[in-house]
């Protein structure tokens, strides 16, 4: 399979997992099944097609692409039936939105570098691929979103991803290994510091 075709792939992954994210958190809000399908859809797509936006990638791959727009709706459909064994087979919301992260991370900077931008703007890119969409999930859900208060490391294990992804890719190696590799990294990295309890730090003088 070719670079843009592997990155495509995942770049679908990600969109389930994070839409499962998006459903899940609906569900655990009590929200009808309309609610459900607008967070998945809002949570798998948001961070991809504001990238997309600022690349010049218009329009959006989410409005191109019936895969995109299908995967989170089948997403929602699981969960709509299926939502106490999803939620009892993992860690539910978290775990699944640490998937996500990891996959949108490198597909987000993968993307960008092909666009020809920058390794260090491509990496931010990453990153707003990345957190994007939780970012939209939390608010269309009333919560403040986690990347506002990093305190359980989900920006920096991005970030992390989105760097090995450019770092990667500059050195000219398979791009599927490299994604795959960067997408384990930052996952691991947020579900340890879940597990854990690992905080980035406040500002000197801030309580706890």
């Amino acid at each position: 399979m070719t670079g843009p075709g592997v990155t495509a792939l995942l770049d679908l992954a990600g969109i389930f997992v994070f839409a499962v994210s998006g459903a899940l958190t609906a569900v655990r809000r009590r929200m009808d099944v309309v609610g459900m399908v607008m967070l998945a859809e809002a949570t798998a797509l948001g961070g991809g097609v504001v990238r997309d936006v600022l690349i010049g990638a218009v329009p959006p791959a989410a409005f191109t692409s019936t895969g995109y727009v299908l995967v989170p709706l089948a997403a929602s459909a699981l969960v709509f039936f299926w939502h106490p064994q999803v939620a009892r087979l993992l860690p539910a919301v978290l775990l699944f939105d640490a998937a996500g992260l990891g996959l949108f991370c490198a597909t987000g900077t993968l993307k960008a570098l092909h666009h020809g931008l920058s390794p260090l703007h491509a990496v931010l890119l990453g990153v707003l691929t990345a957190v994007g969409g939780g970012i939209l999930r939390d608010v269309l859900a009333g919560q403040i979103p986690v990347v506002l208060y990093d305190r359980q490391l989900y920006a920096l294990p991005a970030m992390m991803g989105a760097a090995v992804t450019a770092g990667g890719a500059g050195a000219g190696l398979r791009e599927g290994a490299v994604t795959a590799g960067a997408a384990a990294l930052a996952f691991s990295l947020r579900v340890l510091a879940m597990r854990f309890s690992w905080r980035t730090p406040r500002p000197r003088g801030v309580p706890e």
